[in-house]
């Protein structure tokens, strides 16, 4: 019993001793500097609406991609400082349900246009695919214009012509056009 007070004694000593302590008052310091001073911001885009799409660009961190449902496609090359809507004058419809970039091509995005998110206030349908081959510069419409609610878009990581969609189409009622869609021709067919 005394082996086991004094071994607490010198625990507390150590554990309270002005070397350790002002260890702990420092690594409190640092761990309030890192986590305590953050604050949730919006960065932007400011105009776009609500998004249910975005997608990163592997090996490039600082570019990302943000489909809104009714303001189009925004890209960031900036890590979010700035953005700049890459769809106005290309798509014919605003809302944007998926959005993917290819692992094996930077400058092969992928869109699906239509809000797949069912709303009961509203819910924007869409026009089929969008691809861009120059990274957002340039777009066109590849097909699956009646399948209106494209909620996903996967691009085969090692070839960028394998395109998976998944459509919805017709959300209330009967579709001939909802199911999940391939294309091995980078949306030729």
């Amino acid at each position: 019993m005394i082996k086991n007070l004094l071994i607490a004694f010198i625990g507390f000593l150590f554990v309270f001793s002005p070397a350790n302590s002002q260890k702990r008052k420092t690594k409190e310091i640092v761990e309030e500097i890192k986590y305590n001073n953050v604050k949730w911001r919006n960065i932007g885009p400011y105009r776009g609406g609500r998004s249910v799409a975005s997608s990163g660009v592997l090996l490039h961190p600082n570019i990302f991609y943000m489909g809104s449902t009714g303001g189009g496609l925004w890209k960031t090359e900036d890590y979010g400082a700035n953005w700049n809507n890459t769809s106005d004058g290309f798509f014919k419809t605003g809302t944007v349900g998926s959005v993917s970039a290819s692992e094996s091509d930077p400058n092969v995005i992928v869109v699906g246009m239509g809000e797949h998110a069912a709303r009961g206030v509203m819910t924007s349908m869409g026009d089929g695919i969008y691809i861009s081959l120059d990274a957002g510069k340039t777009w066109a419409n590849r097909g699956l214009n009646i399948t209106r609610h494209i909620s996903d878009v996967i691009i085969h990581p090692k070839n960028s012509e394998i395109i998976y969609v998944s459509a919805q189409g017709a959300q209330y009622g009967k579709s001939k056009e909802r199911g999940v869609y391939k294309t091995i021709d980078g949306g030729k067919t």
